[in-house]
């Protein structure tokens, strides 16, 4: 997914693909099972994880884990790597730092860089 390029908060009107965009990726952010997911994966030993290792930390199924997993997949928050039957996950970093960049208002990006 492609994230827009100004911000909503810049100052400028952002373009209604743009918002629609940012707003599929922010609902794909807005579940506590799907965060929960993002924290265990970043946090995990090789920044990777199978379904097999989310499943007991949630207490949610394999089905509904995976159905999860592919939201934030499609939303383009993670990656999926096939690897014989298990499929693995890691963040896009990019992704995440985007949204941060749109989400912070100009003038707190600036002096964030700053310091």
């Amino acid at each position: 997914m492609t994230m827009p390029q100004i911000s909503p908060l810049a100052g400028e009107p952002i373009e209604r693909a743009d918002a629609e965009r940012l707003a599929g990726v922010l609902k794909a952010l807005a579940d506590p099972a799907r965060l929960r997911l993002l924290s265990l994966i970043q946090s995990a030993p090789e920044g990777e994880a199978c379904v097999c290792d989310l499943t007991a930390p949630l207490g949610l199924s394999q089905p509904t884990v995976s159905h999860h997993l592919r939201i934030l997949t499609e939303a383009g928050l993670l990656e999926r790597e096939k690897r014989g039957v298990w499929a693995y996950y890691r963040l896009v970093p990019s992704a995440i730092a985007t949204i941060a960049d749109l989400l912070t208002p100009p003038r707190k990006r600036a002096t964030k860089k700053a310091r």
